[in-house]
């Protein structure tokens, strides 16, 4: 079987690999369930041992998969973006092209990385390579990453109830807490400084469209 949908301009793989799995549970099942929302073309799916892999047609997925990773901890990141070979399988562990290959590169990378997220385009990209757009994008990457890799679990429940429609009071009557307790919470939370560097991430992600 093949995916017959017509790749799009935009084509990103997302490969995640757990920190110290040696010493730690397998939480592939909990990361593939987190992720489980996020529409990708082809899905993530474990690929081998500790590390799952997605395909994204939309730089959206990218930043929403990087916000649920973060949320988790002990995951490390690597975004190749490129083309593809077509057509797709239906399966992303069976996909190859340009992206993969920037993606694997992405992966040893961000062991490197000040936050454990590397951005890596391949040679179909414009601009290629390395070059500003793309070192622009992961920046702001790592700007979302260290942003909410500072939340707390009690920021992120107050999150969740925000992102319900509720309203701060609301919130805080749900949580059991006061209002200005729930003030104090979503200003240590940085709400703000997160949405706009996801917006941030998210328009120069998309500048990265595949020749």
């Amino acid at each position: 079987m093949v995916v017959t949908q017509s790749v799009a301009a935009f084509a990103a793989v997302v490969i995640a690999d757990q920190v110290d799995s040696r010493v730690d549970a397998d939480r592939v099942p909990e990361a593939l369930s987190a992720l489980a929302h996020v529409g990708m073309l082809l899905p993530y799916e474990r690929t081998a041992g500790d590390e799952i892999q997605g395909l994204a047609a939309a730089a959206e997925a990218v930043v929403e998969s990087v916000i649920v990773l973060t949320r988790l901890e002990g995951w490390r990141v690597g975004v190749g973006i490129g083309a593809l070979d077509e057509p797709l399988p239906d399966s992303t562990r069976a996909a190859r092209g340009v992206a993969y290959l920037a993606a694997r590169t992405a992966i040893g990378t961000a062991r490197w990385s000040p936050v454990a997220l590397s951005l890596v385009a391949g040679d179909s990209v414009r601009g290629g390579g390395y070059g500003e757009h793309v070192e622009d994008a992961e920046t702001a990457l790592w700007l979302l990453r260290s942003t909410l890799a500072r939340r707390t679990r009690e920021g992120w429940e107050l999150m969740n109830l925000l992102n319900q429609g509720l309203t701060n009071a609301q919130a805080a009557e749900r949580l059991g807490i006061s209002p200005s307790a729930a003030s104090q919470r979503l200003g240590r939370a940085a709400r703000t400084e997160a949405d706009r560097a996801a917006l941030l991430a998210t328009r120069l992600l998309d500048r990265l469209a595949v020749r």
